[in-house]
């Protein structure tokens, strides 16, 4: 007798929060998992973006929620909003999508660049979770965690975003192990190089932090880092990964009966993982060493 695959979970019925839901890959998501049957409550930190959001759904199971999850008061008015609407169902799911990245060398990003970086991308997400888990207690629900394949290997330049998403994987390891007697899932999903608007202010970001940094100190980075910076936006605009392709693979993982505990989307992003685990740290510094060749 042949072993037949579990049939997928249904989406009707099933409420999913998404963070940083007004761009990009989070907006993505949202219009997806609302346009196949879930109730979807997806953050923005801004009325009008919330407003613009509603009017591309496809129906009223699409709610926006005001949040910013770098602000408690906020995050725990937006868990309660959610809770009134549900009531007694519970959340099936949170996604923390929500992020920013810092692209710089570390030796000129300031302390406060770092912090604001790790608040955002990692604080955030973990304040999120902790709001929502009583809610998801109920469903025996999933977190879903999009990080990056930047999560696996640092890239030089991006080691302030690198340093959010490597503590993202480990904070989502940990929470997977201490919420599984609770029959709650916590899966990462990890894309590749996509080009959407958290890459559109990397160059602006960056040069700022050059600007501030004293010129002793920037002078020994220019060169390198606009080589830098014209590869990572070559790669964005030339990746055949989609924005469509992370949110399948979020429905997925909310649709499975057995999630996986990490997703790789893209080629760039599965071949970062295998490296990460195959080859040497020496190997690697050889590998990713062209990338801070200054070539004036």
């Amino acid at each position: 007798m042949l072993n037949r695959r579990p049939k997928p979970l249904p989406p009707a019925g099933r409420a999913v929060v998404i963070t940083g839901a007004s761009t990009g890959l989070g907006k993505e998501c949202a219009l997806r998992l609302e346009e196949r049957g879930f109730r979807v409550f997806a953050t923005v930190r801004e009325r009008q973006d919330g407003e613009k959001l509603r009017a591309e759904a496809s129906s009223a199971r699409l709610q926006p929620v005001l949040m910013d999850v770098t602000d408690e008061k906020s995050i725990q008015a937006a868990a309660a909003e959610v809770a009134r609407s549900v009531d007694e169902q519970g959340v099936w799911a949170v996604v923390n999508n929500a992020g920013s990245c810092v692209a710089a060398p570390l030796e000129c990003v300031p302390p406060e660049g770092l912090r604001r970086q790790l608040d955002i991308n990692v604080v955030g997400s973990l304040a999120v979770t902790q709001a929502f888990l009583p809610q998801l207690r109920r469903t025996r629900g999933r977190v879903v965690n999009i990080s990056s394949g930047v999560g696996s290997v640092a890239i030089p330049y991006l080691g302030a975003y690198a340093t959010g998403q490597f503590a993202k994987e480990a904070m989502s390891d940990a929470l997977r192990r201490e919420l599984r007697p609770f029959g709650i899932s916590v899966s990462v999903v990890r894309p590749g190089a996509i080009a959407t608007p958290i890459w559109d202010k990397v160059r602006e970001t960056g040069e700022d932090i050059l600007n501030q940094a004293p010129d002793a100190m920037a002078d020994l980075y220019r060169a390198p880092f606009e080589q830098f910076l014209q590869m990572n936006e070559q790669r964005a605009q030339s990746s055949g990964t989609q924005p469509q392709d992370v949110a399948r693979t979020v429905f997925r993982v909310l649709t499975t009966p057995r999630p996986r505990t990490r997703y790789s989307v893209g080629p760039d992003a599965r071949t970062a993982g295998v490296l990460s685990r195959l080859l040497p740290d020496t190997a690697l510094d050889r590998g990713l060493g062209t990338v801070t060749k200054n070539r004036r």
